[in-house]
Parts: C-alpha cells; structure tokens; sequence
C-alpha cells in the first residue's frame, strides 16, 4: 500500500502507455469550483458535474465518491458516488456504519488526515472492495484524499480507475490542484448541512428557519392560533425513584420515541421537553385540520403506549389539547435565548393537564378543541375549577381511550 500521492511534476506519458494530461486543464475546473454555477448545485448536482469535468479533460476517473461527514443524532454522514453514465448513488450512514469502514484505508485517512493511494496489487483490496460504492467493478486503484474542513469531521473524496496501470503521475498532480478547490465547496455544503440538521434537532424545522430568516432579537414575539398539545408520563417521580438514573434516561427516550413521531407524523412541532413532558404545537392555517392532526397524534400515542411493555412495566400518559392564541417568538437574557410559546391559552394548557391525573382521563381537551374536531366519541367530563381560571371550565374527554388509570 503507498500511502502517499505526490507524484513527480511530469506531463509526460508513463512509460509504454499513450496518455498524458495538460495541467492548465485544472484552472477551469477551479474557477468552476469556485463560481457561481457550482455554488447554486446540490450535492448530487456537484458530484455529477465535476465527474463529467475530470473526465473531460482526459482523467481516467471510472468511480467518484464523496464521503461527507456530519453532526446528525442518527447519522454518521452521507455517501455519494458518480460514475459515467449512471444515476448518482446516495447512501446515508447510520451511526455504527463506522464499524463497516474500520479497516479501510478510507477510515484511516479520515483518522490521519492524509491522503494515499491502494491498489489492487497490494494484496489488501477487501479492505475497500468490500464496500458497497466500489464492490464489483473491476477498479485498478484508488486515490483517497481527506477534505479537512476548519473545525468538525473530516469528509473524503476518492478518485477510483479500472486502468490496469493505475493513475499516471500527471494525473495524481492534476487531482492533488484540484482538491483545495473541492475542499472548500464541499465544506460550504456540510457547514450548511450541519448548520440545518442541529437546528432541526433541538429547535424544529419552524423555529430553525426564524433563526435563519434573522428571526432572533429579544422580545421578537408574534401571535398565531394553533392546535397545543401537552403530553406527560404517568407516574414519573414514581418510576425515578424506582430506576437508576441510566435506565430511567432509557426508559425517557423509548417513551419519547413514541410521542414525539406520533406528533411530527402529523405534522406538530415539539417546542419543548420538560422533564417527562412534551409541548408541541401544530401551527397549520386551518384550525380544524390542526385540530384533528392533533387529536389524530394523541390517539396514536395512546395506543402505542398501550402497546409498550420493558420488562412487564407498562408506560401511561395524561394528554392535554386546546386550540387557542399564543405568543411565539424569542425570551430569555442577553445572548441566552429561547423560542417557546407563552399566553393564557398555553397556561390553560398545562391546567387542562394536570386535570388528567386528577380526574382520571388520559386524554382531556377544551371547548375551543372539541368544537375544532368532528368525533363522535367525545364527550363531556363536566364542569371543573382549574387553578387560575376564574370560572369553572368545561372538560372533554374521549370515550375510547378513557380508561381510568393514573
């Protein structure tokens, strides 16, 4: 295996073969790297096109693959490969997929950060041919070079030829004047990737474009009327004192694996996790469709949570929906800020909550929701005094899923 890619600076053909490549031909491929088409590709866009570019300017380049590392919490980075003539491959690694490239000089130069080239006549192709982008076809060698970015993962890009001889010395120096160029053009896609999946993962796809639309001053609110929904497991100081902090963190998330896509399936975004309970809100236009997405998602957590069972414990939720008025926008202090949703319809909320337990209900709404929703199994759980609220409010539970247990 070498594990170096300088190549000698020679234009000249390797002894016995035919082709030699100009360098000159790198320039326009820099400025394109660097210019406005290339900026406005995707990153399938951009595989494609550079692929057709190497190869036009005489590169032996049969496979192309760019290995982009992210900061997702279900995947490790993304896989795409070119090659001439055929659909561009997208493969998304899961957290884990490491484990498949442990051996593989690709792994290693992503862990050192240098580049090198392997060949099949070093007598350890399996490291590399075993992996799905280049199985099966008959590559000669492969030149692998890390793109570092300033700070976060390191991504790969590797240049792969059938040619029985390999890449030619003046081919190793084209690649080597292209890559800083590349480098730079796929750092500005992963930052952008990861600057949209963190977002998306602790703030929601709603809030994380106010933030990127500039949306973040202190004290930016506006109003809007949404479907809410509060949703607290049953039995939560119980169940800690019960459990070793480790597993009761399992036992969290396998309960918020459940409720949390029972809401975004719908279309709701999660404002907030406080402790055991989510706050989540479904802001579309119509109230009705909000409503009924809304209670939709309720339903659907109920009857996977009835479903659950770790070790013969059974999970239980009190579930609390409303339609109303909220504030939304930007609280907090300084340079620490949150986007959360506050007014007295998000406090009748959290009343309307903790009036499951009492009462015994798992799911409970409002008048303002039940008039939003056309279900015949809702029906009145009477009139009730519930903290902060001047008059007594009535209640409405669903027949089906009222079943009495706290």
């Amino acid at each position: 295996m070498n594990t170096s890619i300088h190549a000698t600076k020679s234009n000249s053909p390797r002894a016995g073969g035919t082709r030699g490549v100009d360098i000159n031909p790198a320039l326009s491929i820099v400025e394109w790297l660097s210019g406005d088409e290339c900026h406005a590709l995707d990153e399938p866009g951009l595989l494609a096109a550079f692929g057709r570019r190497l190869r036009a300017i005489g590169l032996p380049v049969d496979r192309l693959t760019l290995h982009l590392m992210t900061l997702h919490p279900e995947f490790l980075g993304r896989t795409l490969a070119w090659a001439p003539g055929e659909p561009i491959e997208i493969h998304d690694r899961e957290h884990g997929a490491h484990v498949t490239f442990a051996r593989s000089p690709l792994r290693k130069v992503m862990d050192t950060r240098q580049p090198m080239i392997v060949s099949v006549t070093d007598g350890d192709q399996d490291s590399w041919q075993d992996i799905d982008v280049f199985a099966g076809r008959s590559l000669s060698q492969l030149m692998i070079a890390p793109l570092c970015n300033v700070d976060g993962p390191v991504s790969a890009v590797v240049f792969a030829t059938k040619e029985a001889r390999g890449f030619m010395p003046s081919d190793i120096q084209m690649l080597e004047r292209l890559l800083p160029a590349l480098r730079n053009t796929c750092e500005l896609r992963i930052m952008r990737q990861i600057e949209l999946s963190l977002l998306d993962t602790y703030v929601g796809p709603m809030t994380a474009q106010r933030i990127l639309a500039g949306r973040i001053r202190q004290g930016e609110i506006e109003s809007l009327e949404a479907a809410l929904i509060l949703c607290d497991l049953r039995g939560f100081t119980e169940l800690s004192n019960r459990f070793p902090p480790g597993e009761m963190l399992e036992l969290l998330n396998a309960y918020f694996d459940i409720v949390v896509p029972a809401i975004t399936r719908e279309g709701g975004e999660v404002l907030k996790f406080m402790g055991d309970a989510v706050l989540a809100f479904f802001p579309t236009a119509d109230a009705e469709e909000a409503s009924t997405a809304a209670l939709s998602a309720a339903r659907s957590i109920v009857d996977e949570l009835a479903d659950f069972r770790d070790n013969g414990l059974k999970l239980r939720a009190g579930i609390a929906l409303h339609y109303g008025k909220v504030s939304y926008g930007n609280i907090g202090s300084g340079h620490r800020l949150d986007f959360t949703v506050i007014g007295s319809d998000v406090n009748l909320l959290s009343r309307i909550q903790s009036a499951c337990g009492v009462l015994g209900k798992t799911i409970l709404m409002s008048d303002a929701f039940r008039q939003k929703v056309a279900d015949e199994d809702v029906q009145s759980a009477g009139f009730h005094r519930l903290r902060g609220f001047e008059r007594n409010i009535e209640l409405f539970g669903l027949e089906a899923t009222d079943d009495g247990i706290l």
